[in-house]
């Protein structure tokens, strides 16, 4: 129970944050190309650490 009291307010307090960054990321004029470039890095390095084992 003690759990539930602890967790619930973190996923509510995440949930409002994940609203409020998809509608601050709706109104503004995005980069889609830089966006999903330092997306594409970000997963091929930690594909690499998986493949590799190193890093």
């Amino acid at each position: 129970m003690i759990r539930l009291v602890i967790i619930l307010p973190i996923v509510v307090f995440a949930w409002m944050l994940l609203v409020k960054l998809i509608s601050d990321v709706k109104k503004a004029n995005v980069d889609w190309t830089g966006v999903t470039t330092i997306i594409g890095f970000i997963a091929l390095a930690f594909w690499l650490r998986h493949v590799t084992g190193m890093g």
